[in-house]
């Protein structure tokens, strides 16, 4: 990314006008947003695709990935926290305001070193709100703040380049990429989270012998490829800040 914005910034485009600048710079974050967006679909097929190959290996424990939870559980002292399940697909989470760890159909009844891999990684985030892990306590704080910013960050940057259009005035825009940043934040702040989280599951899986030899490898590609797809977002989400940004930039007047 570094490489691609020193291009756009040589002065190749010296001789040009700060807006057309600004346009190839603009035009340059979107074909890395493009490439980005590619990676994040091989990333995701690839993830569905070890989920699907280690959900057919037998859990030697021959024990469900809710009774595998529950163990973990009471081996890091969280007695607190209750075990659902949800609907879906890899929808598995933990809620630390119902004090659930939720668990996908496949993963909760699941037999497989898959579906002990992902119970595991949730509750390695249950034991990161009991010991305060202080990136997850941010990253709760802030999902009110994404949560509204999200859904109004595109109309305010809209409504601000038709002013910036007929008034040049700037500042709606720069709210707007504002509440732009604050999902880029977010991104960057969940990557340590669930990285955190799925290094707590391995090493409980290894040191409470749960999981040994090749299942145990198993079990960490199948969240090194999950943990891979928050680095895509996350990757994503800043691409698409600088766009905004550049794209607001060539939209000023000379």
């Amino acid at each position: 990314m570094l490489q691609i914005l020193t291009f756009l910034q040589s002065n190749y485009y010296a001789t040009e006008s700060v807006a057309s600048r600004y346009d190839a710079a603009t035009m340059g974050m979107f074909f890395l947003i493009l490439v980005i967006g590619i990676a994040g679909y091989i990333v995701q097929a690839r993830l569905q695709h070890v989920f699907k190959k280690y959900s057919k290996v037998p859990f030697p424990g021959d024990m469900t990935g809710a009774e595998v939870a529950e163990k973990m559980l009471r081996d890091n002292k969280i007695h607190n926290v209750k075990i659902t399940h949800v609907a879906g697909t890899l929808t598995d989470h933990f809620n630390p305001q119902t004090m659930t760890v939720n668990l996908s159909d496949a993963v909760y009844s699941g037999r497989s070193v898959a579906a002990v891999a992902v119970a595991c990684h949730e509750c390695g985030h249950a034991i990161q709100h009991a010991q305060g892990y202080a990136p997850l306590t941010l990253r709760s704080q802030l999902v009110p703040v994404v949560q509204f910013s999200s859904r109004m960050a595109m109309f305010v940057v809209i409504i601000g380049l038709v002013i910036l259009a007929t008034t040049q005035n700037e500042l709606l825009c720069w709210i707007g990429i504002g509440m732009i940043a604050m999902s880029a934040l977010f991104s960057i702040i969940t990557l340590p989270v669930e990285y955190n989280a799925s290094n707590r599951a391995m090493e409980w899986l290894a040191s409470s012998r749960t999981l040994e030899g090749i299942q145990l490898q198993q079990a960490r590609e199948a969240l090194s490829w999950a943990a891979r797809t928050y680095l895509v977002a996350a990757l994503s989400a800043v691409a698409s800040l600088l766009y905004y940004v550049f794209l607001i930039l060539g939209s000023r007047r000379d």
